[in-house]
Order: structure tokens, then sequence, then C-alpha cells
């Protein structure tokens, strides 16, 4: 634990990402009665495939970014963001470029998963508790809106754009319902 306490700041995001996606598996899947956990190989651009009788979910999980030790705010991502809200950071950790076209690998693409499941242990104190929203619901980045906006603004409680409840969020997504973010929270 002292390693990892005197590790830079990626280091410790990617351990928590890590403690996350641990959390997500024990608290959220083994509730999940009537889903199937499949197995995912490789880097995909998402964690977890969730399989149910309707068919497959994929799902993204995140955790809420802090600054300076505390749960960062949405302004503090950007200035157009809501002040109320917290931030998720929407991109990979590793740094690359496509080898054709040099372009920046990092963003992930609309369509690259479903579901986004936010770990809210920053601003909780609890592994458990997580938010979820519908990834094509994600704000897209001004300069090319096939990509994510870097940070994302998360509810610190339930709303029309967020839920604390998994199977909400799925049927929000296997709606169709189009939509985007709100920043008038």
């Amino acid at each position: 634990m002292e390693a990892i306490d005197r590790s830079s700041d990626l280091t410790q995001r990617g351990v928590r990402g890590v403690i996350a996606e641990a959390a997500f598996d024990y608290r959220i899947t083994t509730e999940l009665f009537h889903w199937r956990k499949a197995v995912v190989y490789d880097d995909l651009p998402y964690d977890f495939l969730l399989e149910d009788a309707e068919g497959a979910v994929r799902v993204q999980v995140k955790m809420q970014r802090r600054k300076d030790h505390r749960p960062m705010f949405a302004r503090e991502g950007y200035r157009r963001l809501p002040a109320n809200m917290y931030v998720v950071e929407t991109q990979r950790t590793r740094k690359g470029e496509h080898v054709e076209t040099g372009a920046d690998t990092r963003p992930y693409r609309f369509g690259e998963f479903d579901i986004l499941a936010v770990s809210m242990h920053p601003s909780t104190g609890n592994w458990n508790d997580f938010m979820f929203t519908v990834a094509d619901w994600l704000l897209p980045r001004p300069e090319d809106e096939s990509l994510l906006l870097k940070f994302q603004p998360v509810s610190r409680t339930p709303s029309l754009d967020w839920t604390n409840d998994f199977d909400e969020c799925v049927r929000w997504w296997r709606s169709g319902y189009k939509k985007r973010l709100s920043l008038n929270l």
C-alpha cells in the first residue's frame, strides 16, 4: 500500500480503475441473476459483456475523477459543464496513434460500448456505489462528433440521464431513445 501511495497520479488512477472494475464485477454482476457474464478477451473498448434473454450489453467501467484528493466537479473539466455535477474521464489511459492515420487512439468512439458505469467511490467512499447512463447519450467532442468528449458530467443522484439501477439503464438503452446528457441540472 505504501508503494501505491508513493506512486504517480496516473498509477494511482490505474489501480483505482482496476478496483472499480472488481467492485462492479463483485457488486453488480453477482446481483444480476437473469444476466450471464461472458468472458472478455483482448483490449476491447468495454470491460464487461453481459447477456440476458434479450441479448448482449457492452459495459465500460470508469472511475469518477478526483482532483487534489477530492471529487472533481464537472465545471473543472469544462466551464460549460454544470457546477453541481461530478465528472468522469471517458478516454483510454494509454496513449497511442493509429498506424495508418496517426490519429489519437485514446478517445472512445460512439458505438464502442452500450452502457457507461461510473464508480462513485471518490464522492461516497463506497466502492459499491455506481451510476449508469446510456453511452449514446454522452456528449460528443466539438471537433469530431464521432468521439466522446473527454470529460462527461455525472449526476450525484438518479436523474433522467443517470441511474443507480443497472436494469433501468439497460431498459433506457434498449428503448433506442436518442438524446444527449442534460447540462441544465
